[in-house]
């Protein structure tokens, strides 16, 4: 292995010898507080330290795309050419947070600055060589974060970040309104940086649009969007002007754009914008015209797309470039200083390259995996058991306690849990579309408003990236979100917050960042045919396959209560994030078969939630007929639950007993239930309303095999098609027939 790069990339050569046919400085040295030219708010002292963490962030570039040719580096999406936003990480504090484009390297050299002990170049090159030792990640990613330096991590996904940044801008501002204390100082504001190709996404177009939603109703937005514009998304080159188009004249958003290369031009203009945005609590954007150099990554073949002629025209705009100038100009120090000075940076940079390529790397799966679902069941049940505040309880039921009010239906039960979820828990928020005084569609969130007031209970915009980056940011504020998305179908445009954004966090910054959050979502299907497929949705295959996300979903109103409690004790002790799916053709059903009132449960008082606490990834068997002469197991969940216990008091009609689990969580799956259940009968029927493909019920079968169990399988399931209207949703969803029809021929029986 090479100890040492020699290959001078074209860019390095054309600074060294551009800053060396420099002119000496023809004005006397300034001091240190002088301002670096007229009028500028930029100190000559602190051009020379960003000048130096720009040449830290062009070598990193540098060192990254050679130890990628050693076979030891993992990561070559480089800075170069923005070095620029050095100057928006000194016009803020530390203590601002950040969340960070892969562009944004010099910014991350400059916010280190600014915090003793940090070593940035130590903490990029750790990431590249995906090394253990690397401060936020631990060698699962290359990304920009630090706790101390109240940078959150984020991943190379495109605009995803900002939905979250909007919410964590949105949550500061919340969590003052109800006496719930940030992570940051009162007077903090959220940056978050983006490429101009970005611009395009959705995903940002939703979160300006949120953004600006906020600042019209007069509600606080304290966010700093910088654009770092380099005319170019991969090969895709942006149209001269779009961006300054599109964000100059916005309503609601003070715009400022400046050359990003010219070094105190950058500083003056972010200062001005981080004043604006401190001071008046809103918006502002932050334009910074860049360049791009070597390419979009280390395997980009960028001459196949842009000339040499054109590449080379660029290096005349190298930030680095100007900022010697600018020094020179101010009489700061010869050109061989500021060579000498880049030089040497080069050789310390390359030190921690070679000791970055020795490191170790994450060597098992368990270690890989810990961050992303650290899971402490007895501080959950602590937690769910934990009495709340008589005095506070007194206020929000009266006299008028839900445990005194009978049998409740799925939809009450779920209702009044929430209600004592926030009354016991002074950080929790509810939210969605429609649940603030209309109390929801289906009534979940009635009464909610009433008794916590519209700092907790609220609407939101009919965007579910939005609700979603809302309760993201909320979770890294200190609170502690349960969002509601209306349908299970409207999910899916905004899946990647959950995907990309929530359920990585933890992953990616070991635990040191969390996004504590309960989602609900009212889905599945058997609304007897009104809706179609958009209220009607079986598909819950994206949230089974998302690492670590816990997804659970209540079938009888006695589970409903302890399920909530086990995902909000979940959210706040291990920072988990989870989704309650409830179903909504069980809402407000009240009966297993008519006027038996067995779809009724009354409501635990609290000092019985501790023994009805429901442990993650645990299911609830039903025995319909003899315990011990059960011929069949039934595995379901949802409205397959209803439906199994009616199909097993048909066979116990005929003299067979049968056992049904339910399974309660679809992520985890509770496998020891699983094969427990199956075991005692030798026979096992999997119930799945979702679809024969991606649906549960290949999970199931699967845990079956992979666990030993030997005996008869077979599974019932929607078929493979979205649902319909009307009457013709009958034919592709599961009914009872064919539920009866299946367990009798796995237990042998005629089919009549």
């Amino acid at each position: 292995m090479t100890a040492v790069a020699t290959e001078r990339h074209p860019l390095d050569e054309h600074f060294l010898t551009a800053v060396a046919a420099l002119s000496p400085p023809q004005r006397p040295v300034p001091a240190e507080t002088d301002p670096v030219h007229p009028g500028s708010r930029l100190t000559v002292g602190q051009a020379r330290e960003l000048f130096q963490r720009q040449c830290q962030s062009r070598h990193a570039d540098l060192a990254a795309i050679w130890m990628q040719g050693q076979g030891r580096g993992y990561y070559t999406i480089g800075s170069s050419g923005h070095e620029g936003n050095a100057a928006v990480a000194a016009a803020l504090r530390p203590t601002d947070p950040a969340l960070l484009h892969y562009r944004s390297g010099a910014f991350y050299c400059a916010r280190a600055g600014q915090v003793e002990g940090s070593d940035p170049v130590r903490d990029i090159l750790f990431g590249v060589a995906a090394a253990t030792g690397e401060p936020i990640a631990g060698g699962r990613h290359k990304v920009f974060g630090n706790h101390a330096l109240s940078v959150i991590p984020q991943t190379s996904t495109i605009a995803s970040h900002l939905p979250r940044a909007v919410g964590l801008a949105y949550a500061l501002e919340r969590g003052k309104r109800i006496g719930v204390p940030a992570p940051w100082p009162s007077d903090a504001i959220v940056v978050t940086s983006f490429g101009d190709a970005s611009v395009n996404h959705s995903s940002l177009v939703g979160a300006f649009n949120s953004s600006s939603n906020t600042v019209y109703q007069g509600l606080p937005m304290p966010l700093l969007m910088v654009c770092e514009d380099n005319g170019i998304g991969i090969s895709t080159r942006t149209p001269a002007g779009w961006i300054a188009q599109r964000f100059s004249a916005r309503p609601g958003l003070r715009y400022f754009g400046v050359d990003g290369c010219a070094l105190a031009d950058v500083y003056d203009a972010a200062s001005q914008a981080v004043e604006f945005v401190r001071t008046a609590r809103k918006p502002a954007f932050l334009h910074l015209r860049t360049v791009r150099f070597l390419g979009h990554a280390g395997s980009d073949a960028e001459v196949a797309y842009r000339t040499p002629s054109e590449i080379a025209a660029d290096y005349a705009k190298d930030p680095l470039l100007a900022t010697v100038r600018l020094l020179v100009a101010a009489g700061a120090g010869e050109p061989a200083e500021f060579l000498a000075g880049y030089e040497q940076t080069r050789q310390q940079v390359q030190a921690v390259a070679v000791a970055a390529m020795a490191e170790p790397q994450l060597a098992d799966a368990a270690t890989v995996s810990a961050p992303l679902a650290p899971r402490r069941p007895e501080r959950i049940a602590a937690e769910v058991g934990r009495a709340p505040e008589p005095t506070e309880r007194e206020r929000i039921f009266g006299t008028r306690k839900p445990e005194s009010a009978g049998g409740l239906t799925l939809a009450q039960s779920i209702n009044q849990a929430l209600h004592d979820e926030l009354g016991r828990r002074s950080q929790a928020l509810v939210f969605g579309e429609d649940v603030s005084v209309k109390g929801g569609v289906y009534g979940l969130t009635r009464g909610l408003r009433k008794s916590f007031g519209a700092g907790r209970v609220f609407d939101t915009i009919l965007d579910e990236q939005a609700i979603l980056g809302v309760g993201l940011g909320a979770g890294l504020a200190g609170l502690l979100p349960i969002p509601e998305i209306q349908y299970l179908a409207y999910l899916h445009n905004a899946e990647d917050q959950l995907r990309g954004e929530a359920a990585t966090l933890q992953f990616f910054s070991q635990g040191q960042y969390r996004n504590p959050m309960v989602v609900r979502i009212a889905g599945l299907g058997y609304q007897k045919g009104f809706g179609g497929h958009f209220h009607n949705d079986n598909s819950v295959a994206v949230l089974r396959d998302i690492p670590g996300l816990l997804v659970a979903v209540p079938a009888h109103p006695s589970d409903a209560p302890g399920l909530l409690r086990t995902l909000v004790a979940a959210a706040a002790v291990d920072g988990s994030v989870g989704v309650l799916l409830e179903p909504i053709a069980l809402y407000h059903q009240r009966d297993l078969q008519p006027g038996d009132g067995r779809w009724l449960a009354e409501y635990a008082p609290p000092e019985r939630w501790g023994e009805q606490h429901i442990p993650i990834g645990s299911g609830r068997s039903w025995v319909v007929g003899d315990e011990g002469g059960a011929e069949l197991t039934m595995i379901t969940f949802g409205n397959g639950l209803p439906m199994s216990l009616r199909v097993a008091q048909t066979l116990l009609e005929a003299g067979v007993s049968s056992r049904v689990l339910d399974l309660r969580w679809l992520a985890p799956l509770p496998n020891r239930d699983i094969l427990r259940e199956a075991a005692a009968t030798g026979r096992v029927l999997v119930v799945d309303e979702t679809r024969r493909s991606g649906g549960v019920s290949e999970a199931v079968v699967t845990a079956l095999v992979d666990g030993g169990f030997r005996g008869s399988i077979r599974r019932v399931t929607s078929v493979d098609s979205f649902i319909p209207l009307g009457d013709a949703a009958r034919t592709v969803l599961l009914d009872e027939a064919n539920v009866l029809a299946a367990a009798r021929e796995l237990l042998g029986q005629p089919p009549g």
